[in-house]
């Protein structure tokens, strides 16, 4: 049954429709049985084409793109209803020995698997939460759930706990976990990209773009799908500075800054930021001087987005574009 909205109240329709993509309640109202938009909603999105017209150039295009791909992914997400999906919690990704010879890492080091079922070669995407390196726990977003692919989340070593470059490596080590058992669940080894949010963009850039992290685990980093960070910090971060008494306003670029690694034959990367005058520090500029170099050393698969209007916590807006980019490079292989 669908929703009833008032069409002549764009700026509901635009409420329901950003209330739908985090709640996921697209099935219900945006198509029919066939897939078919409604009537009712046709007439609303054409009223809403009419009033987004009048805004802003810079808000009409990220509204319209917001819309565009919530629509696009609508009669997807009605068969992704009838996917069963199965989750498996507390994985340590880590063997018993290592395990045994550091209980923090036995304690911290899990990772929580959601997977649909009877469904051959799906794409993984792999989470790291955020938290400035000292906080946050592992979970899986629910605007990530019911696309028809698997979603990992981690939890890593946390600072003062531990110390740079645990954090790297204990990223790396739940990726590898991935490439060595997700084909026992169903998915693809050359469909796996990275994700992750503020510290956890920062873990997903660091392990892309340096190679040693992954090579350690006997996997080349460039068998990645894609890397996908949201408002991660691309210098060193700021608690790995503080770890050297640096001021997290000093900015360094050194080994532990994804920086540091540029190089023209990385895997794909969409970097995604808050709005320049919103985000923290210098997050946005950050992000786009590391665009600028990839595109400089030769790497022609990077791209910068800018989420006008939203600050640090830009999730909400971000998860669309995140599945539509793991759907456009699946795709294509």
């Amino acid at each position: 049954m669908a929703i009833i909205i008032d069409s002549r109240d764009p700026e509901q329709l635009l409420d329901k429709i950003y209330e739908a993509i985090e709640n996921k309640k697209a099935g219900k109202w945006v198509t029919t049985s066939d897939g078919r938009l409604t009537h009712s909603i046709q007439s609303s999105i054409f009223t809403l084409m009419n009033f987004l017209k009048n805004q802003p150039r810079h808000l009409f295009c990220m509204n319209l793109l917001i819309i565009l791909i919530f629509l696009t992914g609508s009669t997807l997400s009605s068969l992704a209803q009838e996917t069963v999906y199965t989750t498996l919690s507390n994985i340590s990704y880590y063997d018993e020995e290592a395990r045994s010879q550091d209980g923090y890492m036995s304690e911290r080091c899990m990772l929580d698997i959601y997977y649909p079922e009877q469904v051959d070669n799906f794409s993984t995407v792999i989470w790291f939460h955020g938290g400035g390196l000292t906080g946050g726990e592992k979970s899986l977003p629910a605007a990530l759930k019911n696309k028809g692919i698997a979603v990992i989340s981690v939890n890593y070593r946390l600072s003062p706990r531990a110390k740079s470059p645990a954090y790297i490596e204990d990223a790396a080590a739940a990726v590898a976990w991935a490439f060595k058992h997700i084909e026992e669940y169903g998915g693809n080894t050359s469909r796996i990209f990275i994700s992750g949010h503020s510290a956890g963009g920062y873990l997903a850039m660091m392990i892309g773009l340096d190679k040693q992290y992954l090579a350690a685990h006997g996997i080349d980093a460039d068998r990645l799908a894609g890397l996908i960070p949201l408002s991660g910090q691309t210098i060193t971060h700021f608690t790995i500075r503080g770890e050297n008494n640096i001021d997290d306003k000093q900015p360094i670029v050194d080994k532990y800054a994804p920086l540091f690694h540029v190089r023209p034959d990385a895997p794909p990367m969409l970097l995604i930021t808050g709005d320049r005058e919103l985000e923290m520090l210098g997050r946005y500029e950050e992000n786009a001087y590391l665009a600028r170099m990839m595109n400089v050393v030769g790497h022609s698969r990077t791209r910068l987005l800018e989420l006008q209007g939203y600050g640090h916590d830009m999730t909400y807006p971000s998860f669309p574009l995140v599945v539509e980019e793991i759907q456009r490079i699946s795709r294509k292989q």
